[in-house]
């Protein structure tokens, strides 16, 4: 369960970021969406080795001479 105290003179809409920032951390919605349909070991490994690459590629050190 995700508590928020809201503080003294603290707008609701702070409040309220705070609570989403904690919620997307938990993960939660991202489990609910990867559970709504079965995904092969098999695809599921294909899709984080992809996934991987494009970070390498995107933020890796790499040098270009």
């Amino acid at each position: 369960m995700i508590i928020v105290n809201v503080k003294e003179n603290e707008s609701i809409d702070k409040a309220l970021k705070r609570f989403k920032k904690k919620f997307e951390k938990t993960g939660v919605l991202r489990e609910l969406r990867s559970r709504t349909a079965f995904e092969k070991p098999s695809v599921k490994r294909r899709h984080e080795i992809i996934r991987a690459v494009y970070k390498e590629k995107m933020y890796g050190k790499h040098t270009e001479q």
